[in-house]
């Protein structure tokens, strides 16, 4: 189940679903040619994380350097297992204008998402469960646990994505990456 300081549903990882209804409704064989809305990515990391021999072979885990590799790429999707241990986060992003999905395959993830005047939100999401947003979405996201392992999704494929951090003089600044790099704090 997600926890999270704020009480509604107004975050997207607050939306998680249990995704074994969902597992097999979109699969990467079955892909419309076409970009994807955020449930149908919600739909295709269900469908990718329940296929576990597609992707078991390529998990492992660093502590120094989160472990991921591309799955699936396309003129009109994007498709990545992430291994997580808690020492691996990704820092303020956002993912320029993609939408995108998580399913939760193993572990926990925690999210966090930036407000104003108060502390980031956190949302913890465990296995079993996927959550979908829009490009507007800016979050965080770290292993809440020793061995977790998610399946994303992003459509359109990424190209860019924006990294947050705070200057010293307290201004928000974002530095566009390339999607190839590794998401890591530059805070």
């Amino acid at each position: 189940m997600a926890t999270s300081q704020l009480s509604d549903r107004s975050l997207p990882a607050h939306r998680a679903v249990e995704f074994g209804a969902e597992a097999g409704r979109l699969r990467l064989g079955d892909l419309p040619g076409r970009d994807l809305d955020p449930e149908e990515l919600r739909d295709l990391v269900a469908g990718v994380a329940g296929d576990p021999d597609t992707w078991a072979h390529l998990v492992g885990f660093d502590d120094h350097e989160r472990v991921y590799a591309s799955l699936h790429r396309d003129a009109h999707v994007d498709v990545w297992l992430l291994c997580w241990t808690p020492e691996n986060d990704t820092g303020w992003h956002d993912h320029d204008i993609s939408s995108g999905a998580v399913a939760v395959v193993a572990g926990e993830l925690t999210e966090n998402n930036l407000t104003v005047g108060t502390a980031a939100a956190e949302t913890r999401i465990g296995a079993g469960r996927a959550f979908s947003f829009g490009p507007e979405h800016i979050h965080r996201l770290n292993g809440a646990a020793a061995g977790s392992v998610s399946v994303h999704a992003y459509s359109p494929p990424l190209w860019r994505m924006g990294q947050y951090a705070v200057n010293d003089a307290g201004v928000l600044r974002r530095v566009s990456v390339s999607y190839a790099d590794e998401l890591r704090p530059i805070d």
